[in-house]
Formats: C-alpha cells, structure tokens, sequence
C-alpha cells in the first residue's frame, strides 16, 4: 500500500498517464507502419518515463522502510536489503 501524500500520488498518477499516453501512441505508430527507428525510440523514452516513476515509487518504499518507528536499526537494514535485492 502506497502511503505517500495525496500530492505524491497525483505525481505518480500523472506520470503513468503520460506513459499510457507514449505506449498508446507507439501502438498507432506501429499501425501506421512507421519506421523502426521512429517507434525504437519512442520506446526508448516511455521506457525511461517508466523507469523514473519505478524509481519514485521505489523511494517511497525506502522512505516509510527507513521512517517507521516500530522497526530497529537491524529490522530496518534487513528491510532495505531485501528491497533492493527484490526490486533492483
């Protein structure tokens, strides 16, 4: 459960719209038969896009592992371990 303020959720939200956005719109470049460079790199740029909000949402992952105070110095450690080993 994502417990990020509403202001960084609607950031979140926005992102992956603009990314269904690229997607929707390498879709219609395909349809069209648009070269291959053309649609490589529109994917290169949604896949960047989504990228960056996987690294925004994983940041907020890290912030509630590292801010929760029911956690020990050793609990936490052990939490951001097993994030980055699950999730990089």
């Amino acid at each position: 459960m994502i417990t990020a303020n509403a202001k960084q959720q609607d950031a979140m939200l926005k992102r992956l719209a603009r990314v269904e956005g690229q997607i929707r719109g390498i879709q219609a470049m395909i349809r069209r038969g648009e070269e291959c460079e053309a649609i490589a790199q529109q994917f290169a740029a949604a896949r960047k896009a989504l990228d960056k909000a996987y690294q925004e949402l994983l940041a907020c992952l890290l912030e509630e592992t590292v801010l929760d105070p029911n956690r020990d110095d050793a609990e936490t450690l052990a939490r951001v371990r097993a994030i980055f080993t699950k999730y990089t």
